[in-house]
């Protein structure tokens, strides 16, 4: 079997490769910037007034003047004004374009106006100040948004200001998540006691939309047959397939020989693992199969520690940054694999994040699900692991 970075790194060397698509900028938030985003003009793209206050020549002031008569407005969004007489200033608004034959601002708050004369109260006025220069931020032709960028809010903000309209973005992939078994209903049905309702395709869909991605849910009884035929539609309309269950060795887990029997290639099924073991990872020249195991904390686990980075990372997103929890009690695990603890993360006054182990009965426990927002994993060449130790942690919120 494989160890979890040897797995990791098979995945993230076979990734999806994905289409170029352009969208409206209304629509960019969250996706992938795929060409570079430039300004249009230099930044700011004039002499722009930084505060509410006058405007003067610094050089008026230097010949001890003090009062200024006030003789016009400069609002935000006006044509430029000239200031023509000496002892005089305009008025200036943030953001308004710095008025012709002045060069420094002076606060509304350190001057008085009585009369129409502008008298000023404080003695360390200096040239230039409350002046924002042009292309002082950048220059027209400065790239703004290289490729690769995440279209957060900021990025959004920066596109919309330089007259992008439409953005080029990484295509989302078309993804199905298919449930196999038997036992399972569907979330509306009442079932028999031999069976259960169908939830880990909702946790996994919730779970894609943190990149943006809508997947279609699906459902596939144990049968050979028909999984071979269902599996072919669907390898078929989609560029990646999720399938929670029949990756173990039960009678009835036919998925490995079905993906195989569809010319799934397969790069690895088992990693030295705990809860995971039984994960399933293959790609055709362009899709890609993980096939997860059923129980729902493996489901969980395998979703954040291997789907997700590489869903990132065909994206064209960089990873995530990496975290880090200090154990808050001792834990013992004999296995010699890798274990992925469920914890609790707090985070202390001093900085400090705090994992709490929680006590489970195993991959299928969900009260773990419900109290766990990560997982701790620690390393399979140790058995004992001691309060105040820090391990690398993966967040499932």
């Amino acid at each position: 079997m494989l160890s979890v970075a040897e797995a990791f790194s098979i995945t993230q060397q076979n990734l999806l490769s994905l289409p170029d698509k352009t969208i409206s900028l209304i629509d960019a938030q969250g996706r992938v910037l795929r060409e570079p985003v430039s300004a249009d003009r230099d930044f700011p793209p004039f002499d722009r007034v930084a505060m509410d206050g006058i405007a003067i020549r610094f050089a008026d002031y230097k010949a001890r003047k003090r009062q200024f008569r006030v003789v016009g407005i400069q609002r935000a969004g006006q044509p430029q004004h000239t200031l023509q007489e000496p002892d005089t200033c305009l008025e200036v608004m943030t953001g308004a374009m710095l008025p012709i034959g002045v060069d420094t601002v002076i606060r509304y708050e350190d001057i008085r106006i009585t009369d129409g004369v502008a008298s000023v109260m404080i003695e360390d006025v200096e040239p230039g100040q409350h002046i924002h220069n042009q292309a002082t931020d950048r220059r027209a032709g400065d790239e703004l948004l290289p490729v690769g960028t995440y279209l957060g809010p900021s990025e959004l903000a920066v596109a919309a200001s330089v007259g992008q309209v439409n953005v080029m973005v990484t295509a989302l992939p078309r993804i199905a998540l298919i449930s196999t078994g038997d036992e399972l209903v569907d979330i509306g049905d009442t079932p028999l006691p031999y069976q259960i309702r169908r939830s880990n395709t909702y946790m996994l869909r919730a779970a894609l939309a943190s990149l943006g991605i809508q997947a279609s849910l699906h459902h596939i009884v144990d049968d050979e047959a028909i999984l071979t035929e269902r599996l072919a539609t669907l390898l078929a309309d989609h560029d990646m397939l999720i399938l929670s269950g029949g990756v173990s060795a039960g009678k009835a887990d036919f998925v490995p020989d079905v993906l195989a029997s569809l010319g799934v290639q397969k790069h690895f099924h088992k990693i030295e693992q705990r809860p995971g073991k039984p994960l399933w990872f293959g790609t055709t020249p362009e899709k890609a199969v993980f096939a997860l195991p059923g129980n729902p904390v493996s489901t969980i686990l395998c979703a954040y520690r291997y789907v997700l980075p590489y869903l990132r990372a065909s994206l064209g997103l960089t990873p995530a940054p990496l975290r880090y929890a200090q154990l808050a009690e001792p834990v013992t695990f004999r296995p010699p694999v890798t274990y992925f603890l469920s914890v609790r993360l707090t985070s202390e006054p001093n900085g400090q994040t705090t994992a709490h182990p929680l006590p489970g009965s195993g991959s299928a426990d969900f009260a773990n699900l419900l109290a766990a927002n990560a997982f701790m994993e620690l390393p399979a060449d140790r058995s004992e692991f001691s309060a105040g130790e820090s391990f690398q942690v993966w967040e499932t919120l």
